[in-house]
C-alpha cells in the first residue's frame, strides 16, 4: 500500500473530481458516509453521547456530514463548531446548513476557553477539527480545547489525522494534539502514523477506500510504501526440488569480541534459519568454543584472542554481514578498513561497523554499491548527524543514501528502509522486540537472504518484515516483557509459513 503526502492526496482528490465529474461536496459526502458506516457498524445504535468537534474547513465539513448521518440514524449527538477563524470552506458552509435542516439543536459555537463543554468518561469523541491541511500553529484556546478533550479520556475517533498534527513536521506543542483511539484515514495512509514523534497519537489506524481515481493512484509513486504481507509475498523465491546447499549461498558473519560473542551466535543462527546454504562465522579465538557448541551447523574461522585484527576470508562469500559485537579499537578499525578495500561481496554493516564508519567518514567511499546499513537511532545519529524532528531525520537519511549509494534500515517500532528517495515502512513487530540481540537477529536474516541471491533492497525489506513477523509469532507464547532475541530466531521458520496463511478478516493497522 502506498503512502501519500498531503499534496499528493489533494491531487488525488482533484483527479477523482475531474474523472468522475463530481464536486468536492460530493466527494466529501462519499468519504464521510464511509466513515459513518464504519462507526455505525461498531456502535450498532448504542445510546452513548457522541461529541462531534468540527473545524471550519473541509475536515470540519466531514464532521458535519457524519454528525448529520448519526442524527438521522437515531444517535445521541452534540455537534460543536470550533471557531478559530472567520474563514470557512464552501463545503463546510453547505453541510452546516444541511445539518441545521434536520436537527432541532443547532451546532454549539466554541470561541474561547470559556466555551469548553462538559465531557464524561463514558462519552465518545469524534475529532474533525483539523485535517491534512493544517499549516500553522494553533491558537491558544484551541490547544486548551484539545487538552480538555484528551483529559476526558473518552473513546476518541479522529477523521483522517488527529487534530493538531502536521503532515510534514513535528507538532509545535506535543500536548496540543488529539490522542485518538482510532484514526479513520482516507484511501491511503500518511507517514505521520509510523514515526515515533507523531505515531503516538493514534492507537489503531483504519484506512478506508473512498473511491479515489485508481489510475492516478497507480501512476503516482507516493513518498513510500507500507509493507505488509501483500507487498513481500511476491519477493519470496520458492525452492526448486532439485537443489542443494550450494545453490543458497555461503555467507559470512563477521564480528564479536571478548564478552560479545553472543551477537554472532544470534546472527549466525538467524542466517541459517532464513535459508542460507552455508554460514561461516569469523570471530576472535575467544569465541570459538561458544560458536561451535551453540551453532553446530555453522563453520568457524578465528582471528586473534579477544578482538579481530585481520579480516581475511579463505572463501568467496556470497554475502557478508559485519559489525555486530566487533568493537572499535584501533587494530579492529584498521582491519575493517582493509576488509572494505578488498571486499567485493554483497555487504550488510551493523552496530560497531556503523560506528567505525561514523568515526572514519572516508571509509564510506569503499562501500560496495547497495551496501545495507542497519543502525538503531543512536548509530544513525552518529552517521548522519543530529536532526530536529523525525521528518528531518528521514530527509537526511535519504540524502545519505543517495550520496553513498547505500540502503539504510532505520530500526524502530515501524522500521523504515530508505533507498534514495523512497521509503519502505514496515508494519509488523511489537514492543517485546526492543530487547538485546534483536538487531543481531535482523543482521543474520538479511545476510541470509542476500546469500541466496535476493536483490539487496528486496533482502532488506523482506528481512525486516520476516523479523517482525517472527517476533509477533513468538510473543504470543511469552509476553512483551518475556520475549528474548533467541526466541525470534526460533520462530523465523514460522514467519515463512505465515506468508501463505490466508485470512478473511482485515485487521486494523496496529501502532
Amino acid at each position: 500500500m502506498k503512502i501519500f503526502s498531503a499534496q499528493q492526496m489533494r491531487e488525488a482528490d482533484q483527479a477523482t473530481m475531474n474523472t468522475e465529474q463530481i464536486t468536492s461536496l460530493e466527494l466529501m459526502e462519499r468519504a464521510a458516509t464511509q466513515t459513518f458506516n464504519l462507526i455505525h457498524n461498531r456502535l450498532q445504535g448504542s445510546p452513548i453521547l457522541i461529541h462531534v468537534f468540527c473545524g471550519i474547513g473541509n475536515n470540519g465539513g466531514d464532521g458535519l456530514v457524519i454528525s448529520r448521518l448519526l442524527l438521522e440514524h437515531g444517535y445521541n449527538v452534540k455537534t460543536y463548531i470550533v471557531n478559530f477563524s472567520d474563514n470557512r470552506s464552501k463545503s463546510f458552509l453547505i453541510n452546516y446548513d444541511r445539518l441545521k435542516e434536520i436537527s432541532k439543536n443547532w451546532p454549539i459555537q466554541l470561541k474561547s476557553e470559556a466555551d469548553l463543554p462538559e465531557i464524561n468518561r463514558e462519552d465518545m469523541i469524534i475529532d474533525a477539527i483539523f485535517g491534512i491541511g493544517l499549516n500553522r500553529p494553533l491558537v491558544p484556546w484551541v490547544i486548551l480545547l484539545i487538552k480538555h478533550i484528551n483529559k476526558g479520556r473518552c473513546f476518541t475517533l479522529s477523521i483522517d489525522i488527529p487534530s493538531g498534527l502536521y503532515t510534514d513536521k513535528a507538532p509545535d506543542d506535543p500536548e496540543g494534539v488529539i490522542y485518538a483511539d482510532i484514526t479513520v484515514t482516507f484511501q491511503l495512509p500518511k507517514l505521520i502514523f509510523f514515526l515515533p514523534q507523531t505515531g503516538i497519537y493514534t492507537r489503531d489506524l483504519e484506512v478506508i477506500d473512498i473511491g479515489l481515481d485508481r489510475s492516478f493512484l497507480n501512476q503516482s509513486p507516493g513518498i513510500g510504501i507500507l509493507i505488509s504481507k501483500n507487498e513481500v509475498l511476491p519477493l519470496y523465491r520458492p525452492r526448486p526440488k532439485f537443489s542443494h546447499k550450494g545453490v543458497y549461498g555461503h555467507c559470512a558473519i563477521i564480528g564479536g569480541s571478548y564478552g560479545k560473542t553472543g551477537s554472532v551466535v544470534l546472527a549466525t543462527k538467524a542466517a541459517l534459519r532464513t535459508g542460507a546454504g552455508l554460514v561461516t562465522a569469523y570471530i576472535p579465538e575467544c569465541g570459538y568454543e561458544v560458536l561451535q557448541s551453540t551453532v553446530p551447523e555453522a563453520m568457524v574461522i578465528t582471528d586473534n584472542d579477544d578482538e579481530l585484527e585481520d579480516i581475511k576470508l579463505d572463501f568467496k562469500a556470497s554475502a557478508i554481514g559485519i559489525g555486530i559485537g566487533l568493537g572499535t579499537s584501533i587494530k579492529t578499525t584498521k582491519a575493517f578498513e582493509e576488509f572494505l578495500s578488498e571486499n567485493k561481496s554483497p555487504l550488510l554493516i551493523d552496530a560497531d561497523g556503523i560506528n567505525i564508519l561514523a568515526n572514519n567518514p572516508k571509509f564510506l567511499e569503499k562501500l560496495p554499491k547497495n551496501t545495507i546499513l542497519t543502525p538503531h537511532p543512536k548509530e544513525l545519529e552518529r552517521l548522519i548527524g543530529n536532526w530536529k524532528d523525525d521528518f528531518d531525520k528521514i530527509e537526511k537519511t535519504k540524502a545519505f543514501s543517495k550520496t553513498h549509494n547505500c540502503i539504510i534500515v532505520i530500526k524502530g517500532a515501524n522500521s523504515i528502509t530508505v533507498f534514495e528517495n523512497q521509503l519502505y515502512v514496515n508494519n509488523n513487530g511489537n514492543p517485546g522486540m526492543a530487547t538485546a540481540g534483536s538487531g543481531d537477529v535482523l543482521t543474520g536474516m538479511i545476510t541470509g537472504l542476500l546469500s541466496q541471491g535476493y536483490d539487496p533492497l528486496h533482502a532488506a525489506v523482506f528481512g525486516v518484515y520476516l523479523h517482525g513477523s517472527a517476533g509477533d509469532i513468538a510473543v504470543q507464547k511469552t509476553s512483551f516483557e518475556g520475549l528474548i532475541a533467541s526466541e525470534i530466531v526460533s520462530h523465523i521458520g514460522a514467519s515463512f509459513l505465515e506468508l501463505f496463511k490466508t485470512s478473511n478478516v482485515e485487521e486494523p493497522i496496529q501502532q
